[in-house]
């Protein structure tokens, strides 16, 4: 049977909200320049903690979900394409800042909505 584009949204938001351990090389802030017509990706270190929190390697403390951080990247990283980002994060890149499976796999569909924002001139929310 068809699924409706709400039936898919719906099941989208459901996988959103499972458990997912988090990835002890670190994390990905994507955003769009517009202007350059580039998607971004800001690379950011973390250690995971007894409690399975991402906290700042510098000061302990664990870092927030929501709201405004303040802290250095290791990296940014940038592409006109999904695909571009990729090959730059996955294939070029020296450093193994992705070590998990489930992590790669989340910033390939990340990649590609932010690609679709882009090009559609849409609003893109990291999920």
């Amino acid at each position: 049977m068809p699924q409706t584009l709400e039936d898919l949204a719906t099941i989208d938001n459901k996988l959103s909200q499972r458990h997912i351990d988090l990835d002890p090389n670190g994390y990905f802030i994507i955003y769009l320049d517009r202007e350059a017509g580039l998607i971004c990706a800001k690379h950011f270190t973390n250690i995971i903690n007894e409690r399975g929190l991402a906290v700042d390697p510098e000061t302990g403390k664990p870092i927030p979900v929501r709201g405004k951080v303040e802290r250095t990247h290791t990296k940014v990283f940038s592409g006109r394409t999904a695909k571009e980002l990729c090959v730059q994060i996955f294939e070029k890149n020296q450093l193994s800042i992705v070590s998990r499976l489930d992590h790669a796999a989340y910033l390939g569909r990340e990649f590609v909505r932010a690609e679709i924002a882009l090009v559609t001139d849409q609003e893109y929310v990291q999920d």
